[in-house]
């Protein structure tokens, strides 16, 4: 036998060896590999070989490959094995710790790794009934040097992470390994706490000691894993082993941050104990960080950190560690358990500050979340220290609010941080500090008003700094990058934030009004023609303008500044195109004059014949004001005719206003362009060949349907309503029925408006597609930034504000057929809530909509049609016009959906799973696919969305209190972590009551709900599972025929198949299917078949279940139990990932539990006297 051994090991070290060499062709590789493999599945040497090839004379790559020989060994073989060859085959797993490693600092990691692989691969196996001393044996291999200790702490935590964080193993098994751990946690942690004490202390005595340099790296790589063993328990231990001795771990982990070696790992230690939750009682202990000697080493740690990763990871850990601190501090504080405000309180706020002022922006950011929580609190919040931090942290914002580009910037902490910067994150960190900056202008409203003044008043005084970067289209104009436009963007910002929380937190008469009215005055006799400078500007009026009521005068100022804004030009001379800054500028103050007449429209009531002059005398006399800066203009006048609170009135001055829009809108011509798509495409001039790129068009103007949609409301109080002439009626409720001015308006031009709705899409038509010429015939493919978007690629940050923006003709082509179909359901969309019951009442207004919407051609249900139309439709619709409009209009949708898109998703779904086509794809082609599959998905997931609103609304579930399941975590579950939803929650809407007396449409609903569990969309799938199925199907259990009620339960496995391998969607649909089995089985036997035919199932266990299901008599298991058992009887409907197929099964058995409870068979009324007869005896006078 050992001549046969000799001879396969030297086989299977040639073939290790071609496995890594690197100059092997591929063919000879996959020889060695299937050899190796078929060796370890097959061959009954596999124990002498490995131990033989795992000697510690052998090369690295061989003994790897012998040790993980062992592992499968025990992994797939151990069930097999007799007694005898277990203990053999511990015994030499043990004689391998012990003496089969080199030097601790020689030893391969991958080598260590292994042999702590195989070990708590027995221990899984054995441990504690078969192998009660193993605590003991691991001790005692400590005492063989640092390898065998390094191994040890390896192991410790690798069988933490199996049992509790990963959980790779049966719950028996693992619960009787938990068990036995928490148990013995006390010896656990004694026995860590020394290994740590003692390697910690020779390392330090031997690390500056001369020739001691290879003894002491020794003892501090024995300490670096003890810290990462100890970071695996202290997640999931009781506090008390981590407060005990009045804190004596967490003492030492303060000291070990002031060893460089080692002050990372102590940070992740010191982290993780700091991150914990539970009862607040239990974490009271934590408070003791913020004693003077923890601060100390905490805030030394942090001094002179150098720019080396692993120094700039251990601060990043530290700030983290002093944010869980904030957060302990903030539960402990005010609370039941009686902790005072810490006496250091000022040195862990300027140590957090330090954080807060680095110019590491993780740094920065990591911080926010606990300023919020400090400034919050509502003791924290009132105490001096945090009153006066709240100002410093207002100052720090002047500077951490300044956008730095990282291109721009030397500081070597972005480059650690390894990702680039993009727009999204630079927006994301600035809302963290809005929003800290507002809960902190609570607090100090005046000091926070003043830093703004002072800042505003210094950029307004300050010359301007280009930089290095200077505008390409005019000399002495900023860029994004201008330290100019920076500062006025950061301080614009901040002011934002600032002024609205003054007028909330500041009485009316201590309002700074006069500071206020210089800083508004000095602003507007500011004068730039830099237009990114000049957007700024115009932000700060706008949010300083609420001051504006104690100073009326300066109103005309106002206007003054805003309408000279919106004919903004850089030169009056130049005829070059406009630069996107300068239509960004007049956009603005566009929406500046909008946003002051929604908001303040008193304030310009009392001018509102200036305003309106003026404005006449724009739109006519004005030819370089866009499409779009009209219909802004138009608004602002629409918003403040709000305030005339007469409805004559404001219908004549609307009559006056739309007048043009109206007889321009009904024309004959435009009627023809509008119904008829041939001659639209050559009215816009889509059947045209272009050679100019850069001419403009201009017939976009007359088709935008905004100028229809209406902003004209009537009083929000009912007796001015009454008073205006608004009311026309009451409904039979009482409720009030509005009118509104520009009802007839909209009337007149809603034929024309469903006419264009139509066109639009019939222009996917074949002959009308052919109509298109060359240049425009990619008009109707998605535009570049929106096939981003849909993609979810990120958008490049360019500097393109100073470049002219010019598009080819067929950009806005493409730019005007979108926008316009967006508009046309923006203004259908906005008339419900506007119109409201003179909308829902036009005769035949749900098929004139449905002829418009659904006109079958290729473009059909569009996501903006689902997404604001239709949905603001059901949203506004009142109860009474539900069989009237809705019915009529949702049941042709959701059959649409279900007739054209659905094949589509699924072609989509099987097109995915097809294997590879020889010919190779252009790059093109393969975006396209995936922009096409991308949009059915989000059209399908509008749709089934609008389904849910349509259908259930959910009923109040009692919330589960935050701390107590936190500290329910705490104390180690007993059972695995799976989602296990509650019952059903929903109940059927109104309009779903309404939809399901239409036997048509909840056919429609059934099959489109439980098709779409099968589409590739998790996120549909656990929705529609979840609120969707059984709440539609229960309605009409008593109706079916057995073979839709089979269908319907197929559809539901069928869905797990596919989804099965998500467990949030495996929860859902076994809980779905254990409903509908349970409530259907009793009059539908059809079910039983169907459960017969899944793979691997049980028919006796399946018997067990109908009988308690059927028989009234039968004992009933529990809820948890029962679905439990389902879940077994349906496994094998379950899919599993694709890196979950071929992998081979790892069975571990259980072995007799020792921790199982026997209830006391005990007669409790005979064995002890209760005290009954004694409590109602006459003698007994109590009562």
């Amino acid at each position: 036998m050992a001549e046969q051994v000799a001879v396969m090991c030297d086989q299977l070290i040639k073939a290790v060896n071609v496995i890594m060499d690197a100059e092997t062709g591929q063919i000879y590789r996959l020889e060695a590999l299937k050899f190796c493999e078929e060796f370890k599945e097959t061959s009954t040497f596999c124990v002498p070989c490995g131990l033989q090839l795992a000697d510690k004379a052998q090369p690295a790559v061989v003994r790897h490959f012998g040790l993980q020989i062992l592992e499968h060994v025990i992994k797939f073989r151990w069930n097999n094995m007799q007694q005898q060859e277990k203990v053999q085959l511990k015994e030499c797993a043990m004689q391998l710790l012990s003496t089969g490693t080199l030097a601790i600092l020689e030893e391969e990691s991958h080598i260590k790794d292994v042999l702590s692989r195989i070990t708590v691969e027995m221990i899984k196996r054995e441990w504690p009934q078969h192998w009660p001393d193993m605590l003991k044996e691991m001790e005692a291999l400590t005492s063989h040097g640092e390898a065998q200790t390094e191994l040890v702490m390896l192991i410790l935590l690798r069988l933490a992470e199996d049992v509790i964080s990963f959980q790779t193993l049966p719950t028996q098994r693992r619960r009787d390994i938990q068990q036995t751990l928490v148990q013995n946690m006390e010896s656990i942690f004694s026995f860590l706490m020394a290994i740590l004490h003692v390697n910690v202390e020779d390392y330090r005595k031997l690390k500056g000691s001369p020739g001691h340099e290879l003894q002491a790296r020794a003892h501090c790589r024995v300490a670096v894993a003890t810290l990462n063993t100890l970071a695996g328990y202290i997640d999931w231990v009781s506090l008390v082993h981590i407060t005990t001795g009045n804190c004596h771990l967490l003492e030492m982990l303060c000291l070990l941050l002031s060893e460089p070696e080692l002050q990372l790992e102590a940070a992740e230690c010191l982290l993780i104990a700091v991150s914990r939750k539970g009862k607040l009682e239990d974490r009271k202990p934590f408070m003791l960080l913020f004693d003077d000697v923890a601060i100390h080493y905490i805030l030394s740690a942090a001094q002179a950190v150098e720019v080396v990763e692993r120094r700039y990871v251990f601060l990043k850990r530290l700030c983290q560690v002093l944010c869980a601190l904030g957060g302990q501090l903030c539960s402990l504080v005010g609370s039941d358990v009686e902790v005072e405000v810490p006496a250091n309180l000022s040195k862990y706020t300027a140590a957090f500050l330090a954080f807060t002022t680095h110019s590491s922006q993780f740094l920065k950011s990591s911080t926010q979340a606990t300023w919020g929580a400090l400034f919050r609190h509502e003791t924290l919040s009132k105490d001096p220290v945090v009153v006066e931090m709240a100002i410093k942290y207002l100052r720090a914002c002047m500077t951490n609010l300044v956008k730095v580009r990282r291109r721009t910037t030397a500081l070597p902490f972005p480059r650690l941080d390894f990702h680039p910067e993009t727009t999204t994150r630079v927006a994301t960190f600035r809302a963290q500090q809005g929003e800290v900056v507002r809960i902190a202008c609570r607090m100090v409203p005046l000091e926070a008003f003043q830093i703004a003044a002072e800042w505003l008043q210094y950029q307004i005084t300050s010359p301007i700094d280009t930089g290095a970067a200077t505008s390409k289209t005019a000399e002495g104009l900023c860029t994004l990058l201008s330290p100019s436009l920076v500062q006025w963007d950061a301080m614009t910002v901040f002011l934002e934030c600032v002024v609205p929380q003054i007028f909330r937190n500041v009485a009316e008469e201590k309002l700074p009004i006069d500071q206020s009215m210089e800083l508004l005055q000095a602003t507007l006799n500011y004068d730039t023609k830099d237009p990114l400078i000049l957007s700024c500007v115009l932000t700060n009026i706008s949010a300083l303008f609420p001051f504006i009521k104690q100073r009326p005068h300066l109103l005309p100022q106002v206007l003054y500044k805003l309408f000279n804004a919106i004919t903004f030009e850089v030169s009056q001379e130049s005829k070059a195109p406009r630069t996107r800054a300068v239509k960004n500028v007049r956009r603005h103050a566009c929406f500046s004059i909008i946003k002051i007449c929604r908001d303040h429209p008193q304030y310009l009531l009392p001018s509102f014949d200036l305003f309106y002059n003026h404005v006449k005398k724009l739109l006519s006399s004005d030819g370089t004001l866009t499409h779009m800066e009209k219909c802004l203009l138009m608004e602002s006048l629409v918003l403040i005719s709000n305030q005339f609170k007469d409805f004559a009135k404001q219908k004549a001055f609307l009559d006056e206003l739309m007048a043009s829009v109206v007889s321009d809108w009904t024309s004959e011509e435009m009627r023809q362009v509008l119904s008829d798509p041939a001659v639209f495409l050559s009215f816009v001039g889509a059947d045209q060949v272009v050679n100019d790129q850069s001419q403009d068009t201009t017939y976009n103007q007359r088709f935008d349907p905004r100028l229809l949609q209406s902003r004209a409301r009537w009083p929000a109080d009912l007796e001015e309503a009454k008073a205006g002439g608004f009311v026309m009626g009451y409904t039979a409720a009482g409720a009030p029925i509005y009118r509104n001015p520009l009802t007839a308006h909209f009337l007149v031009l809603l034929p024309n408006l469903l006419a264009l709705i139509r066109t639009n899409n019939c222009l996917f038509m074949p002959e009308n597609m052919a109509r298109l010429s060359v240049t425009f015939s990619r008009a109707h493919e998605v535009m570049d930034a929106e096939r981003n978007i849909v993609l979810g690629l990120s958008q490049p940050i360019l500097d393109i504000y100073d470049s002219a923006v010019c598009r080819t003709s067929l950009e806005r082509m493409q730019g005007f057929l979108s926008t316009l179909y967006d508009n046309c359901f923006h203004v259908l969309g906005s008339a419900g809530v506007s119109l409201q019951q003179e909308f829902f009442s036009i005769e035949r207004l749900s098929e004139e909509i449905a002829g418009s919407l659904l006109t079958p051609v290729k473009r059909g249900i569009s996501l903006t049609s689902a997404r604001v139309f239709v949905r603001q439709l059901v949203l506004s619709c009142p109860q009474e016009y539900f069989n009237s409009l809705l019915c009529p209009l949702l049941g042709p949708l959701f059959a649409y959906m279900q007739q054209v898109r659905a094949p589509r998703l699924q072609f989509c779904n099987t097109h995915g799973d097809e294997e590879e086509e020889e010919v190779v794809c252009q790059e093109s082609q393969v975006t396209q696919e995936m922009l096409e599959e991308q949009l059915v998905r989000l059209l399908s997931r509008e749709v089934l969305d609008l389904l849910c609103s349509c259908i259930s609304k959910k009923l109040a579930e009692p919330a589960a209190n935050k701390e107590e399941v936190d500290g329910k975590k705490e104390d180690m579950m007993d059972s695995v972590h799976a989602a296990s939803p509650a019952g059903p929650t929903e109940e059927l809407t109104e309009l779903g009551k309404c939809l399901l007396k239409h036997e048509n449409i909840y056919m429609t609903l059934l099959t489109l709900s439980f098709t779409s569990l099968s589409w590739k969309d998790t996120t549909n799938c656990h929705r529609t599972a979840s609120m969707v199925c059984w709440t539609l199907l229960r309605q009409v259990t008593g109706n079916l025929l057995p073979e839709a009620v089979t269908w319907f339960y197929t559809s539901v496995l069928r869905s797990l198949q596919v989804h099965g391998q998500h467990e949030v969607c495996n929860s859902t649909l076994s809980q779905l299917a254990m409903i509908i089995y349970e409530n259907l089985r009793p009059r539908y036997i059809e079910l039983r078949a169907v459960m017969t035919q899944i793979p691997n199932i049980s028919v006796e266990t399946l018997d067990q279940y109908d009988h308690r299901l059927i028989d009234p008599n039968a004992q009933k298991l529990g809820d948890k139990k029962r679905r439990d058992q389902f879940k077994r009887l349906i496994a094998g409907t379950v899919g599993k990932a694709l890196c979950q197929q071929f992998r081979k099964e790892v069975h571990i058995r259980n072995l007799p539990s020792l921790f199982k409870k026997t209830k006391p068979d005990k007669d409790v009324l005979g064995s002890e006297a209760l005290g009954l007869e004694a409590l109602f005896s006459p003698a007994n006078d109590t009562l």
